[in-house]
């Protein structure tokens, strides 16, 4: 089993700048990637942002050169530095980590971007 919490969440302005950690505890060693993913009211949960144990990153085009994933794999720690944010990423942001056998989901950040 593989828990995960998220932090960092909150309101900014357009513009703004927001940084987003994920903390995975339990079966880390099980984890051979961890991602991004955000579901904004009354649309599906989309990936943001992926980054493998090897450290090779995917993004979707919308955040492109905005955001930036990283991850501490002695502290199983993964960040998201959000930058340039606009109204269109509002959303809540949850934490995923895939091991061989199953997916695993922290329970969700709120990112809310409104001046």
């Amino acid at each position: 089993q593989v828990q995960l919490v998220e932090s960092g969440g909150g309101l900014v302005q357009p513009g703004g700048s927001l940084r987003l950690s994920c903390a995975a505890s339990g079966s880390t060693f099980s984890i051979y990637a961890m991602g991004w993913y955000r579901q904004a009211p009354g649309k599906q949960r989309e990936l943001v942002a992926i980054i493998t144990n090897s450290g090779s990153t995917n993004y979707a085009d919308s955040v492109k050169g905005r955001f930036t994933i990283s991850r501490d794999n002695v502290k199983n720690i993964m960040n998201l530095q959000m930058n340039s944010l606009k109204p269109e990423d509002t959303a809540v942001y949850y934490c995923n980590a895939r091991t061989l056998t199953q997916g695993y989901w922290g329970q969700g950040t709120q990112v809310t971007v409104s001046s």
